[in-house]
């Protein structure tokens, strides 16, 4: 069969990847098509006119749109990427002919859902649905595992967390399934001689988002307590922290999601897939879990010590800028030959730069030559202490003694904090 898989994430790749290995001729449309042979460019933001869809879409048996992203950002929303070129591609391929278009929405997808996320994701499939004439089936997976994914990998941070801060205890509804299966009813449904209109498609049975993290916990071998937050100060600090790192994992939509995910009945995935699908007790054979583990240590220690040095860099500058501090500087400073408007220059100035090293720390994406500029300060700074003010380094609180760990912990950050890459549907 000639299939057509929009989207190069990780279902979308996965699920080429499986076609392929079933011996169809597939074809993968995405905005990454560093991926070789079988792949093409195709921007959900600029789609071409609909007649050369028609004509790309012409020769085609199946049509699969495994395309989503689950934060919009200013060159990706979700009416654009969830709904309107969805539906082009959706009425292009009606009217190029293609027997079957799969959808892969989201449990809970609504168009009535306060979820911006979950409702983009409902109105595309209440619109493909209401092509009739058109054979369709808009597949629901649960929250998906796979080593590979975003989400795996947030909560194997969470569950490597000596202390793990639980919004509204973790008791939250949840399903999981494994990436594979999903592959698999996802190759069942391009193969099969007819569809259902909707599959939803989930694991074996549901749980807890506490038991949940608790199955990373056992697989990894991380211990640590846990602590229950309400539910309306995890929403707090889900709303503080997409303001202050959009990107980062915590968000108050995906809190709701997982508050909309809730439970569904397993046995239609099992007739899909022939057997019952995999436990999450049996998710983690034949992982590499020291591995897993050590990524999920830094997953949450590379941040922490981000913030950490940030904030550091921030407070010596405005510390630096205080009265009584200021004057100590000064006094230090003619010790080294700066006296007068040249010793305040060099004070306002290093102060500035304390501060702005410390914003760009929390604000940046790439940090690399941040890092290689704070190596440089502060090691410039210990030769020139060493040299005019030996004796700091027998100070009783060991200001300068402590330029040793900053130094390990910058080009440790260095080395390991590679930055956080644009969302890719």
């Amino acid at each position: 069969m000639r299939v057509m898989v929009l989207g190069a994430g990780l279902v979308g790749t996965a699920l080429a990847r499986g076609l392929r290995a079933r011996g169809h001729h597939v074809t993968q449309a995405g905005r990454d098509t560093r991926a070789g042979a079988g792949t093409i460019a195709l921007d959900f933001n600029a789609l071409p006119d609909d007649a050369t869809l028609v004509r790309a879409l012409s020769d085609l048996d199946v049509l699969v749109n495994t395309v989503g992203i689950f934060r919009q950002t200013a060159q990706q929303r979700f009416a654009a990427v969830h709904v309107d070129t969805p539906l082009r591609l959706f009425a292009a391929a009606r009217s190029a002919g293609v027997r079957r278009v799969l959808q892969v929405s989201a449990l809970g997808a609504d168009p009535a859902s306060p979820v911006p996320f979950l409702a983009s994701k409902g109105r595309a499939d209440a619109a493909l649905l209401a092509h009739d004439h058109l054979e369709r089936c808009v597949v629901r997976p649960s929250l998906v595992f796979s080593p590979a994914g975003a989400g795996t990998r947030c909560f194997a941070a969470m569950a490597g967390l000596p202390l793990l801060p639980l919004p509204g205890g973790g008791r939250q509804c949840i399903q999981p399934l494994h990436l594979d299966d999903l592959v698999a009813v996802l190759v069942r449904l391009v193969e099969a001689p007819s569809v259902p209109d909707t599959l939803d498609v989930a694991g074996p049975r549901p749980l807890t988002l506490r038991a949940y993290l608790e199955e990373f916990r056992r697989a990894m071998d991380t211990g640590g307590a846990t602590v229950p937050v309400p539910m309306w100060l995890a929403r707090a600090g889900a709303w503080v922290a997409a303001r202050a790192a959009p990107r980062a994992p915590l968000h108050p939509d995906a809190l709701a999601m997982l508050v909309a995910a809730g439970a569904v009945d397993p046995a239609p995935t099992a007739r899909w897939l022939g057997h019952a699908p995999r436990a999450p007790e049996h998710f983690f054979q034949g992982l590499p879990l020291e591995r897993m583990r050590r990524n999920a240590m830094l997953g949450w220690s590379l941040p922490l010590m981000r913030i950490a040095l940030a904030l550091a860099w921030i407070g010596a500058g405005v510390v630096l800028l205080c009265a009584d501090p200021r004057a100590a500087a000064l006094e230090l400073l003619a010790r080294v030959g700066l006296q007068g408007a040249p010793a305040q220059a060099v004070l306002w100035i290093a102060a500035l730069l304390d501060i702005a090293l410390g914003a760009a720390l929390l604000l940046l994406r790439r940090r690399r030559l941040l890092y290689a500029a704070q190596l440089v300060l502060v090691a410039a700074c210990t030769i020139v202490i060493t040299l005019r003010l030996p004796e700091q380094w027998s100070h009783p609180l060991g200001p300068v003694l402590k330029n040793l760990p900053l130094l390990a912990m910058i080009a440790a950050l260095s080395a390991l904090d590679r930055g956080e890459g644009p969302d890719r549907p």
